[in-house]
């Protein structure tokens, strides 16, 4: 089964200010297959996580189609609280990110039945070093 590493991040200018979000998509031996940088305007730190994973499987979605449900997904995310939310471990008591929440739940039902989330130290994380310079 193919397997592809989406690395997510982004980097806030304070606890709510402009927010710059990233995604670099490889295949598991390295090849780059996509990679973006945005401005998504003010924003907090959380919900830029959650803007990044929604941007990074919408992507994998528009570049595999159906093939997405036969491939394997690692979705690398910096954010230890967004991690463990999206893996069901920690309850979401910002009530702003619940639709985002949902909107990946439905993405990974529909068509990401092998997809994981874990979390990488923001030094290993390929995205957020390539958005703080």
């Amino acid at each position: 089964m193919d397997k592809i590493i989406a690395y997510t991040g982004s980097v806030v200018d304070g606890d709510l200010g402009p927010a710059t979000i990233g995604v670099y998509i490889t295949t598991k031996e390295g090849v780059e297959v996509l990679e973006i940088k945005k401005g998504i305007g003010n924003s907090t730190k959380n919900f830029a996580e959650y803007y990044g994973v929604m941007e990074a499987l919408q992507n994998l979605r528009e570049v595999y189609g159906e093939k997405t449900k036969a491939m394997e997904y690692e979705v690398c995310l910096s954010c230890e609280l967004v991690k463990n939310q999206l893996n069901n471990e920690y309850q979401i008591n910002e009530p702003g990110l619940v639709p985002m929440f949902i909107e990946i739940h439905n993405m990974r039902i529909q068509s990401f039945p092998n997809l994981i989330f874990t979390l990488v130290s923001p030094d290993l994380n390929k995205v957020v070093k390539k958005l703080k310079y």
